[in-house]
Protein backbone atom coordinates (compact mmCIF):
# COMPACT_ATOMS: atom_id res chain seq x y z
CA UNK A 1 0.00 0.00 0.00
CA UNK A 2 2.68 2.33 0.79
CA UNK A 3 4.81 1.56 -2.30
CA UNK A 4 1.22 2.27 -4.23
CA UNK A 5 1.10 5.65 -2.72
CA UNK A 6 5.06 6.36 -3.74
CA UNK A 7 4.50 5.11 -6.99
CA UNK A 8 1.17 7.55 -7.66
CA UNK A 9 3.00 10.42 -6.31
CA UNK A 10 6.31 9.64 -8.73
CA UNK A 11 3.89 9.16 -11.35
CA UNK A 12 2.51 12.20 -11.08
CA UNK A 13 5.64 13.79 -11.66
CA UNK A 14 7.45 12.22 -14.45
CA UNK A 15 4.04 12.63 -16.47
CA UNK A 16 5.28 16.31 -17.23
CA UNK A 17 8.74 15.74 -18.23
CA UNK A 18 8.63 14.34 -21.57
CA UNK A 19 6.53 17.50 -22.77
CA UNK A 20 8.18 19.78 -20.68
CA UNK A 21 8.89 22.18 -23.64
CA UNK A 22 4.75 22.00 -25.13
CA UNK A 23 3.75 22.20 -21.47
CA UNK A 24 5.49 25.66 -20.53
CA UNK A 25 4.33 27.51 -23.68
CA UNK A 26 0.99 26.56 -23.08
CA UNK A 27 1.34 27.71 -20.00
CA UNK A 28 2.74 31.11 -21.41
CA UNK A 29 6.24 30.62 -21.50
CA UNK A 30 6.37 33.07 -24.73
CA UNK A 31 10.33 32.39 -25.62
CA UNK A 32 10.60 34.65 -28.53
CA UNK A 33 8.99 37.87 -26.79
CA UNK A 34 10.89 38.72 -24.15
CA UNK A 35 8.18 38.90 -22.18
CA UNK A 36 9.81 36.96 -18.79
CA UNK A 37 13.75 36.55 -17.84
CA UNK A 38 12.79 33.26 -17.13
CA UNK A 39 11.92 32.04 -20.20
CA UNK A 40 14.24 33.58 -22.66
CA UNK A 41 14.41 30.56 -24.23
CA UNK A 42 12.71 26.96 -24.72
CA UNK A 43 15.36 25.22 -22.66
CA UNK A 44 15.58 28.37 -20.08
CA UNK A 45 11.86 28.19 -19.58
CA UNK A 46 11.56 24.37 -19.30
CA UNK A 47 14.95 24.59 -16.77
CA UNK A 48 13.05 26.97 -14.33
CA UNK A 49 10.09 25.46 -14.31
CA UNK A 50 11.67 22.10 -13.05
CA UNK A 51 13.92 23.96 -10.76
CA UNK A 52 10.99 25.93 -9.08
CA UNK A 53 9.43 22.30 -7.88
CA UNK A 54 12.92 21.35 -6.80
CA UNK A 55 13.22 24.26 -4.89
CA UNK A 56 10.39 24.04 -3.01
CA UNK A 57 11.55 20.49 -1.98
CA UNK A 58 14.66 21.76 -0.79
CA UNK A 59 12.74 24.48 1.87
CA UNK A 60 9.95 22.26 3.02
CA UNK A 61 11.17 18.59 3.11
CA UNK A 62 12.83 19.27 6.18
CA UNK A 63 10.06 20.75 7.57
CA UNK A 64 7.38 18.15 7.00
CA UNK A 65 9.89 15.69 8.82
CA UNK A 66 10.67 17.31 11.65
CA UNK A 67 6.54 18.26 12.17
CA UNK A 68 6.31 14.27 12.14
CA UNK A 69 8.90 13.39 14.15
CA UNK A 70 7.75 16.21 16.66
CA UNK A 71 4.33 14.74 16.58
CA UNK A 72 4.55 11.56 16.34
CA UNK A 73 2.90 11.16 13.46
CA UNK A 74 2.90 10.47 9.75
CA UNK A 75 -0.72 10.01 7.93
CA UNK A 76 -2.15 13.88 8.48
CA UNK A 77 0.55 15.31 6.70
CA UNK A 78 0.95 13.40 3.81
CA UNK A 79 -2.86 13.49 3.38
CA UNK A 80 -2.29 17.24 3.96
CA UNK A 81 0.45 17.80 1.40
CA UNK A 82 -0.94 14.85 -1.06
CA UNK A 83 -4.72 17.01 -1.42
CA UNK A 84 -2.84 20.52 -1.38
CA UNK A 85 -0.58 19.23 -4.19
CA UNK A 86 -3.26 18.23 -6.08
CA UNK A 87 -4.87 21.66 -5.92
CA UNK A 88 -1.90 22.91 -6.70
CA UNK A 89 -1.47 20.74 -10.46
CA UNK A 90 -5.26 21.56 -11.19
CA UNK A 91 -4.31 25.32 -10.35
CA UNK A 92 -1.89 24.83 -13.22
CA UNK A 93 -4.05 23.54 -15.78
CA UNK A 94 -6.46 26.08 -15.49
CA UNK A 95 -3.55 28.87 -15.76
CA UNK A 96 -4.35 29.21 -20.16
CA UNK A 97 -8.19 29.67 -19.29
CA UNK A 98 -7.43 32.78 -16.85
CA UNK A 99 -4.93 33.92 -20.09
CA UNK A 100 -3.45 36.65 -17.96
CA UNK A 101 -0.84 35.28 -15.73
CA UNK A 102 2.92 36.47 -16.34
CA UNK A 103 5.15 33.47 -16.58
CA UNK A 104 6.32 34.55 -13.29
CA UNK A 105 3.10 33.54 -11.95
CA UNK A 106 3.24 29.97 -13.00
CA UNK A 107 6.76 29.62 -11.28
CA UNK A 108 5.08 30.63 -7.98
CA UNK A 109 2.15 28.16 -8.55
CA UNK A 110 4.78 25.54 -9.48
CA UNK A 111 6.81 26.29 -6.33
CA UNK A 112 3.59 26.12 -3.84
CA UNK A 113 2.45 22.83 -5.37
CA UNK A 114 5.94 21.29 -4.93
CA UNK A 115 6.45 22.73 -0.54
CA UNK A 116 3.14 20.45 -0.86
CA UNK A 117 4.01 17.01 -2.99
CA UNK A 118 6.87 17.03 -1.16
CA UNK A 119 5.71 16.29 2.12
CA UNK A 120 3.41 13.41 1.06
CA UNK A 121 6.69 11.76 -1.18
CA UNK A 122 8.81 12.07 1.87
CA UNK A 123 7.14 10.88 4.84
CA UNK A 124 5.49 7.84 2.88
CA UNK A 125 8.84 6.94 2.65
CA UNK A 126 9.17 7.53 6.46
CA UNK A 127 6.46 5.21 6.88
CA UNK A 128 8.34 2.54 4.88
CA UNK A 129 11.06 3.06 6.96
CA UNK A 130 8.83 2.44 10.06
CA UNK A 131 8.20 -1.10 9.00
CA UNK A 132 10.33 -4.11 10.91
CA UNK A 133 12.67 -6.56 8.46
CA UNK A 134 15.49 -5.75 6.32
CA UNK A 135 16.16 -2.21 5.45
CA UNK A 136 17.16 -2.92 1.97
CA UNK A 137 13.83 -4.85 1.36
CA UNK A 138 11.94 -2.02 2.40
CA UNK A 139 13.76 0.45 0.72
CA UNK A 140 14.21 -2.23 -2.13
CA UNK A 141 9.67 -1.52 -2.42
CA UNK A 142 10.03 1.92 -2.35
CA UNK A 143 12.78 2.13 -5.00
CA UNK A 144 10.52 0.07 -6.82
CA UNK A 145 7.73 2.37 -6.94
CA UNK A 146 10.04 5.35 -7.59
CA UNK A 147 11.33 3.55 -10.69
CA UNK A 148 7.91 2.12 -12.22
CA UNK A 149 6.24 5.52 -11.13
CA UNK A 150 9.26 7.27 -13.37
CA UNK A 151 9.11 4.35 -16.32
CA UNK A 152 5.70 4.62 -16.59
CA UNK A 153 5.02 8.30 -16.00
CA UNK A 154 7.11 9.10 -18.72
CA UNK A 155 5.78 7.04 -21.55
CA UNK A 156 2.20 7.87 -20.65
CA UNK A 157 3.12 11.69 -20.05
CA UNK A 158 4.70 11.69 -23.69
CA UNK A 159 1.15 10.55 -24.86
CA UNK A 160 -0.77 12.04 -22.58
CA UNK A 161 0.97 15.47 -24.29
CA UNK A 162 0.03 14.56 -27.89
CA UNK A 163 -3.48 14.58 -26.91
CA UNK A 164 -3.64 17.51 -24.89
CA UNK A 165 -0.11 19.41 -23.42
CA UNK A 166 -2.05 20.16 -20.22
CA UNK A 167 -3.33 17.09 -19.67
CA UNK A 168 -0.57 15.70 -17.70
CA UNK A 169 -1.49 18.67 -15.16
CA UNK A 170 -4.69 17.38 -14.46
CA UNK A 171 -4.12 13.54 -14.23
CA UNK A 172 -1.11 14.29 -11.61
CA UNK A 173 -3.78 16.31 -10.01
CA UNK A 174 -6.29 13.23 -9.73
CA UNK A 175 -3.81 11.03 -8.69
CA UNK A 176 -2.76 12.92 -5.57
CA UNK A 177 -6.75 13.09 -4.25
CA UNK A 178 -6.55 9.94 -4.72
CA UNK A 179 -2.99 8.99 -2.67
CA UNK A 180 -4.94 11.80 0.16
CA UNK A 181 -7.47 8.97 0.29
CA UNK A 182 -5.12 5.51 -0.01
CA UNK A 183 -2.85 6.55 2.88
CA UNK A 184 -5.83 6.28 5.35
CA UNK A 185 -5.57 2.82 4.73
CA UNK A 186 -2.27 2.02 6.25
CA UNK A 187 -1.65 1.88 9.77
CA UNK A 188 0.75 4.88 11.35
CA UNK A 189 3.47 2.93 12.46
CA UNK A 190 5.50 6.01 13.90
CA UNK A 191 7.52 5.92 16.89
CA UNK A 192 4.80 7.06 19.39
CA UNK A 193 5.63 10.48 21.94
CA UNK A 194 6.83 14.24 21.18
CA UNK A 195 10.08 15.18 20.67
CA UNK A 196 12.03 18.77 21.16
CA UNK A 197 12.81 19.92 17.76
CA UNK A 198 16.24 21.11 19.25
CA UNK A 199 16.78 17.52 20.42
CA UNK A 200 15.63 16.17 17.31
CA UNK A 201 17.71 17.63 15.63
CA UNK A 202 21.16 17.47 17.45
CA UNK A 203 20.70 13.48 17.77
CA UNK A 204 20.89 13.82 13.67
CA UNK A 205 23.62 15.88 13.66
CA UNK A 206 25.46 13.37 16.41
CA UNK A 207 25.55 11.04 13.33
CA UNK A 208 27.85 12.53 10.73
CA UNK A 209 28.09 8.88 9.10
CA UNK A 210 24.71 10.10 7.73
CA UNK A 211 26.81 12.75 5.08
CA UNK A 212 27.77 9.56 3.20
CA UNK A 213 24.25 8.21 1.81
CA UNK A 214 23.29 11.97 1.69
CA UNK A 215 26.50 12.54 -0.57
CA UNK A 216 25.85 10.09 -3.01
CA UNK A 217 21.97 10.70 -3.04
CA UNK A 218 22.96 13.89 -3.95
CA UNK A 219 24.91 12.84 -7.03
CA UNK A 220 22.69 9.81 -8.17
CA UNK A 221 19.47 12.68 -8.80
CA UNK A 222 21.48 14.94 -9.87
CA UNK A 223 22.12 12.16 -12.88
CA UNK A 224 18.11 11.91 -12.58
CA UNK A 225 17.59 15.19 -12.86
CA UNK A 226 20.31 16.03 -15.75
CA UNK A 227 18.27 13.01 -17.95
CA UNK A 228 14.67 14.04 -17.29
CA UNK A 229 15.44 17.90 -18.81
CA UNK A 230 18.77 18.07 -20.54
CA UNK A 231 18.34 14.08 -21.86
CA UNK A 232 15.54 14.64 -22.91
CA UNK A 233 16.31 17.78 -25.29
CA UNK A 234 19.26 16.20 -26.23
CA UNK A 235 17.40 12.54 -27.48
CA UNK A 236 14.58 15.06 -29.39
CA UNK A 237 17.25 17.05 -30.94
CA UNK A 238 19.97 14.25 -31.84
CA UNK A 239 17.37 11.47 -32.90
CA UNK A 240 14.60 13.92 -33.88
CA UNK A 241 12.00 12.22 -31.46
CA UNK A 242 9.07 13.40 -30.38
CA UNK A 243 7.60 13.68 -26.74
CA UNK A 244 6.44 9.86 -26.96
CA UNK A 245 9.16 8.64 -28.53
CA UNK A 246 11.07 10.74 -25.79
CA UNK A 247 9.47 8.82 -23.05
CA UNK A 248 9.80 5.31 -24.76
CA UNK A 249 13.93 6.06 -24.89
CA UNK A 250 13.47 7.53 -20.92
CA UNK A 251 11.50 3.89 -20.17
CA UNK A 252 14.38 2.13 -21.42
CA UNK A 253 16.52 3.55 -18.11
CA UNK A 254 13.24 3.70 -15.03
CA UNK A 255 12.21 -0.15 -16.31
CA UNK A 256 14.68 -2.07 -15.34
CA UNK A 257 15.66 0.31 -12.42
CA UNK A 258 12.59 -0.18 -11.36
CA UNK A 259 11.98 -3.81 -11.31
CA UNK A 260 15.09 -4.92 -10.28
CA UNK A 261 15.13 -2.08 -7.03
CA UNK A 262 13.85 -5.51 -4.61
CA UNK A 263 16.22 -7.85 -5.36
CA UNK A 264 19.21 -5.51 -5.29
CA UNK A 265 17.74 -4.08 -2.05
CA UNK A 266 17.76 -7.88 -0.75
CA UNK A 267 21.13 -8.43 -2.13
CA UNK A 268 22.75 -5.21 -0.01
CA UNK A 269 21.45 -6.41 3.04
CA UNK A 270 23.10 -10.15 2.47
CA UNK A 271 26.29 -8.64 1.62
CA UNK A 272 26.74 -4.98 2.84
CA UNK A 273 26.34 -1.36 1.55
CA UNK A 274 30.10 -0.94 0.21
CA UNK A 275 29.98 -2.96 -3.02
CA UNK A 276 27.01 -2.22 -4.49
CA UNK A 277 27.15 2.09 -3.18
CA UNK A 278 30.44 2.42 -4.63
CA UNK A 279 31.38 -0.24 -7.24
CA UNK A 280 27.87 0.34 -8.77
CA UNK A 281 28.21 4.33 -8.75
CA UNK A 282 31.48 3.71 -10.32
CA UNK A 283 29.92 1.60 -13.21
CA UNK A 284 26.70 4.27 -13.56
CA UNK A 285 29.07 6.77 -14.13
CA UNK A 286 30.78 5.23 -17.10
CA UNK A 287 27.24 3.89 -18.09
CA UNK A 288 26.24 7.71 -18.35
CA UNK A 289 28.98 8.68 -20.61
CA UNK A 290 28.23 5.80 -22.53
CA UNK A 291 24.43 7.26 -23.75
CA UNK A 292 26.25 10.10 -24.98
CA UNK A 293 28.45 7.98 -27.62
CA UNK A 294 25.39 5.89 -28.64
CA UNK A 295 25.97 6.58 -32.83
CA UNK A 296 21.85 5.29 -32.93
CA UNK A 297 18.43 5.32 -30.92
CA UNK A 298 18.78 1.16 -30.34
CA UNK A 299 22.19 1.89 -28.72
CA UNK A 300 21.17 4.79 -27.01
CA UNK A 301 18.34 2.67 -25.53
CA UNK A 302 20.64 -0.27 -24.78
CA UNK A 303 23.06 1.94 -22.78
CA UNK A 304 20.05 3.91 -20.82
CA UNK A 305 19.36 0.00 -20.12
CA UNK A 306 22.58 -0.49 -18.60
CA UNK A 307 22.03 2.79 -16.42
CA UNK A 308 18.92 1.70 -15.30
CA UNK A 309 20.30 -1.64 -13.83
CA UNK A 310 23.64 -0.01 -12.33
CA UNK A 311 20.97 2.84 -10.64
CA UNK A 312 18.93 -0.24 -9.55
CA UNK A 313 21.85 -1.70 -7.48
CA UNK A 314 22.56 1.62 -5.62
CA UNK A 315 19.39 3.40 -4.97
CA UNK A 316 18.04 0.86 -2.45
CA UNK A 317 21.24 0.24 -0.87
CA UNK A 318 21.67 4.07 -0.59
CA UNK A 319 18.44 4.60 1.06
CA UNK A 320 18.67 1.73 3.07
CA UNK A 321 22.11 2.76 4.62
CA UNK A 322 19.96 5.93 5.82
CA UNK A 323 17.48 3.53 7.75
CA UNK A 324 20.47 1.75 9.19
CA UNK A 325 22.17 4.94 10.73
CA UNK A 326 19.31 7.14 11.65
CA UNK A 327 17.80 6.63 15.43
CA UNK A 328 14.02 5.10 15.63
CA UNK A 329 12.66 8.48 16.68
CA UNK A 330 14.66 10.45 14.39
CA UNK A 331 14.15 8.74 10.71
CA UNK A 332 12.01 11.95 9.63
CA UNK A 333 14.03 14.03 10.04
CA UNK A 334 16.73 11.44 8.44
CA UNK A 335 14.87 10.27 5.45
CA UNK A 336 14.33 14.54 5.11
CA UNK A 337 17.64 15.06 5.00
CA UNK A 338 18.19 12.11 2.55
CA UNK A 339 15.18 14.08 0.49
CA UNK A 340 17.03 17.15 0.91
CA UNK A 341 20.16 16.20 -0.60
CA UNK A 342 18.30 14.81 -3.66
CA UNK A 343 16.14 17.52 -4.17
CA UNK A 344 19.47 19.82 -4.45
CA UNK A 345 21.23 16.83 -6.62
CA UNK A 346 18.02 17.45 -9.25
CA UNK A 347 18.44 21.05 -8.87
CA UNK A 348 21.96 20.82 -9.48
CA UNK A 349 21.27 18.56 -12.50
CA UNK A 350 18.75 20.76 -14.22
CA UNK A 351 21.08 24.21 -13.33
CA UNK A 352 24.73 22.53 -14.65
CA UNK A 353 22.84 19.99 -16.62
CA UNK A 354 21.34 23.06 -18.41
CA UNK A 355 23.79 25.90 -18.35
CA UNK A 356 26.98 23.77 -19.53
CA UNK A 357 25.23 22.00 -22.04
CA UNK A 358 23.90 25.75 -23.24
CA UNK A 359 27.29 27.12 -22.98
CA UNK A 360 29.19 24.41 -23.65
CA UNK A 361 27.29 21.52 -25.75
CA UNK A 362 25.74 18.36 -24.91
CA UNK A 363 29.44 16.41 -24.78
CA UNK A 364 30.77 18.60 -22.00
CA UNK A 365 27.49 18.18 -19.42
CA UNK A 366 27.34 14.23 -20.14
CA UNK A 367 31.08 14.46 -18.98
CA UNK A 368 30.78 16.52 -16.40
CA UNK A 369 27.78 14.71 -14.82
CA UNK A 370 28.98 11.05 -15.92
CA UNK A 371 32.77 12.59 -14.19
CA UNK A 372 30.83 13.64 -10.70
CA UNK A 373 29.91 10.15 -10.34
CA UNK A 374 32.82 8.15 -10.95
CA UNK A 375 34.54 10.75 -8.74
CA UNK A 376 32.35 10.35 -5.68
CA UNK A 377 32.75 6.49 -5.76
CA UNK A 378 36.69 6.77 -5.79
CA UNK A 379 37.12 9.37 -3.31
CA UNK A 380 34.16 7.84 -0.55
CA UNK A 381 36.26 4.35 -0.90
CA UNK A 382 38.65 4.74 1.68
CA UNK A 383 35.32 6.03 4.00
CA UNK A 384 33.76 3.16 3.58
CA UNK A 385 36.57 0.75 4.31
CA UNK A 386 37.76 2.76 7.79
CA UNK A 387 33.75 2.84 8.75
CA UNK A 388 32.99 -0.87 7.45
CA UNK A 389 29.60 0.64 6.24
CA UNK A 390 28.15 -2.92 5.61
CA UNK A 391 24.38 -3.83 6.57
CA UNK A 392 22.32 -3.35 9.26
CA UNK A 393 24.03 -5.01 11.84
CA UNK A 394 27.84 -3.47 11.26
CA UNK A 395 26.19 -0.05 11.00
CA UNK A 396 24.49 -0.41 14.41
CA UNK A 397 27.88 -2.03 15.79
CA UNK A 398 30.09 0.60 14.46
CA UNK A 399 27.41 3.65 15.54
CA UNK A 400 28.05 2.02 18.78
Amino acid sequence: MLAAVVFAVLFSQLLLYPGISTLVEALGADTGGGSSAFATTELDASMWFLVAEFAAYVVFVGVWGAASDITGRRTPFIVTGALAGAVGYLALAAVPMLGSIPFEGVLLLRVLQGAMTIGAFSLTMTMLMDLEGGHGKNMGAAGIAIGLGAALGAPIGGQLTTVDPLAPLVVAGVLLVCVGGLVTLVPDRAPTGRRAARDLLEGVRRRPTLSIPYAFGFIDRLTAGFFALVGTLYFQEAFELGPAGTGILLACFFAPFALLQYPMGALSDRIGRTAPVVAGSLCYGVAILGVYVAPTVPLAAFAMVIVGVLGALVSPATMALVTDLAADGERGVAMGGFNLAGSLGFLGGFLIGGSVATAYGYGLAFLVVGGLEIAIAIVTVPVFLRLSLGGHKHVRENEA
